[in-house]
């Protein structure tokens, strides 16, 4: 049994999350133990509890820290070259780009089926991401760049809709998310927010690959 370390609260957190990052990208979500998880952060299994309830409860956690970590919002915030339209399509190639946070979020949707594990993460995409969706598009408005009169709506819009595309939340064949994908395009771009582009359907067809079993690349 591993012996606990004299650690600041914080350090131990970090320690915890960085394991089960780790673990999660090597053996998966599904394959990896509280137990494995404390016995690669070098700490007693009690320290586990310490911080977090559950192994569920880490990879929510896990993916705020991924988030802030290489937050694509603030990467384009100071950037005078792009208008308000080009920010947020850099923002969406910047989130594709990110193999290690998609990998990590494609482990998530299996656990989406509980009600709990749902809300909470409605609700962390809903605290962390409108606000940062809202002042992009209405920097679009004030630059031309985009036109509409729904910035709050879309804001709001945004971040609901990777639950949307996911099988165990809404469930769909693979025919069907595609559509459901093609709609999102086109409503957005109605809206006047022209953002899912051919990048976005060769995600979409990863994604599906790995919910649905329809292989992986």
């Amino acid at each position: 049994m591993a012996r606990p370390v004299k650690k600041p609260p914080e350090q131990w957190k970090k320690e915890i999350l960085d394991a089960a990052r780790k673990l999660f990208l090597t053996k998966g979500y599904e394959e990896t133990a509280i137990t494995d998880i404390m016995e690669l952060a070098g700490g007693a299994k009690g320290m586990f509890y310490r911080f977090f309830q559950s192994k569920e409860e880490v990879m929510h956690a896990l993916g705020d820290q991924m988030f802030f970590e290489k937050n694509p919002f603030e990467a384009v915030r100071g950037r005078s070259d792009l208008n308000g339209l080009q920010k947020i399509r850099e923002v969406l190639a910047a989130d594709r780009a990110d193999e290690e946070r998609e990998e990590i979020s494609t482990q998530a949707v299996s656990i989406l089926k509980d009600p709990r594990i749902l809300a909470a993460a409605v609700e962390a995409n809903r605290r962390r991401l409108t606000s940062l969706w809202l002042e992009l598009i209405e920097e679009g408005r004030g630059d031309g760049s985009i036109q509409t009169e729904y910035a709050k709506e879309l804001s709001e819009l945004l971040p609901l809709i990777n639950f949307w595309l996911m099988p165990s939340v809404f469930p769909a064949d693979a025919e069907g998310i595609r559509h459901k994908c093609q709609f999102i395009a086109e409503v957005l771009s109605a809206m006047g927010l022209p953002i899912i582009e051919d990048e976005m359907y060769g995600r979409t067809e990863r994604i599906l690959g790995n919910c649905m079993g329809e292989g992986k690349e």
